[in-house]
């Protein structure tokens, strides 16, 4: 007689998402449960922009992650201690429940929510792309990490274009190390890259972002700034409306979803929550959902084996950091082994990131004759 497989439900194929169903494939019966097509690699997704051609390597088909689990393409409407109700009508009874719906932010760093195909999500990046190509002037409000990555990918093909960043912070890279800091300015300028701190617009341009338009916008100093396209670069929305009912665990005031040391969902030995949903001091980072992910794994498998979670996560004290600004420039700050931090050689910023923005090790995973 075959023995019947625990069931994991896995809400959300992001980093998190997909990484704890593949390692958990083998020992379970895997159900994903994500609205898109495709995984896409959201590091990616500024490059992919400023060059069309690189911009399929972002996207990763689900078909291929997984040998012997199911991938469903709906979205979790509610999730309550026995499983996930769909919001196609269906619903998911499980033993184990992973949430790792990651959070929202403004497109391009991230598809649209509506562009749930890779086919539409690459359709609307080159649209913008040709809107951008033909804009002389860029405006990029938000000076953190994904307003600066997307201004040096801009530069990296563009280098006749004016970009000028504004945000609102006194400085750039707050909480990280001076030398960080300096460093990413003197390549700013390096670059041509316009970085004003300490000042933000009255109002927001009359024209779509993304959209080619030229227009004229003021800042609260009363400077006047011109420009033919601008783009959003801040505002997280984390995605845990389908929790908001409370059938599963009452949210924080900051709509996170409250986790203990094992990262099980308050309350629900047999739930967990990974990621920047999950309410942790750690920065929405893709690095720190993977290593939450891990976590997870290790503590699923040790209740399929007859155990209880015995694997903890601290969230890590130090911040950390891989910037790049195109293929060859970069800043990064790593943890050293005595607790602190240092400033990441730019070799190792490029190697680990900036050359290919993570895309080996996503073909690796998707990939199962590479494994």
């Amino acid at each position: 007689m075959t023995e019947m497989r625990k069931v994991v439900a896995v809400v959300g194929g992001g980093y998190a998402g997909t990484l704890i169903a593949t390692e958990l494939d083998h020992e379970a019966r895997v159900v994903l449960v994500d609205p898109r097509d495709a995984f896409v690699n959201v590091a990616g997704s500024l490059r992919a922009l400023a060059r069309p051609d690189w911009a399929p390597q972002v996207f990763f088909p689900y078909r291929t992650l997984l040998e012997h689990g199911q991938v469903i393409r709906d979205r979790a409407s509610s999730v309550d201690p026995a499983g996930v109700m769909l919001a196609g009508g269906g619903r998911i009874d499980a033993d184990y429940l992973v949430l790792a719906t990651g959070s929202s932010y403004p497109y391009p760093a991230r598809p649209r929510r509506m562009a749930t195909s890779a086919a539409q999500a690459l359709s609307e990046l080159r649209a913008t792309h040709d809107q951008l190509a033909r804009a002389e002037r860029v405006l990029i409000l938000g000076a953190g990490p994904v307003g600066l990555e997307l201004a040096g990918e801009v530069r990296e093909v563009w280098a006749h274009k004016r970009l000028v960043i504004l945000d609102q912070a006194a400085e750039v890279l707050p909480g990280f190390l001076p030398e960080v800091r300096r460093a990413l300015r003197r390549q700013l300028d390096e670059l041509g890259i316009d970085l004003r701190t300490g000042t933000y617009l009255t109002s927001l341009p009359p024209t779509a972002d993304g959209t080619a338009g030229t227009f004229v916008v003021s800042t609260v100093g009363g400077e006047k700034i011109t420009a033919d396209i601008w783009f959003r670069s801040f505002g997280v929305h984390l995605n845990t409306s389908y929790l908001a009912d409370g059938n599963l665990v009452q949210l924080t005031d900051g709509a996170a979803v409250p986790v203990d040391e094992h990262l099980n969902v308050v309350g629900h030995d047999h739930a967990y929550a990974v990621g920047d949903i999950a309410d942790l001091a750690d920065a929405k980072m893709a690095s720190h959902a993977q290593t939450q992910a891990l976590v997870v794994v290790e503590n699923i498998r040790a209740q399929l084996a007859g155990g209880r979670p015995r694997s903890s996560y601290q969230p890590g004290s130090v911040p950390r950091i891989l910037l790049p600004l195109g293929t060859s420039g970069g800043v990064g700050q790593l943890p050293t082994p005595d607790g602190g931090a240092a400033a990441a050689p730019l070799a190792t910023v490029i190697q680990r990131k900036g050359a290919d923005l993570f895309t080996s090790r996503f073909v690796q995973r998707f990939d199962r004759s590479l494994a």
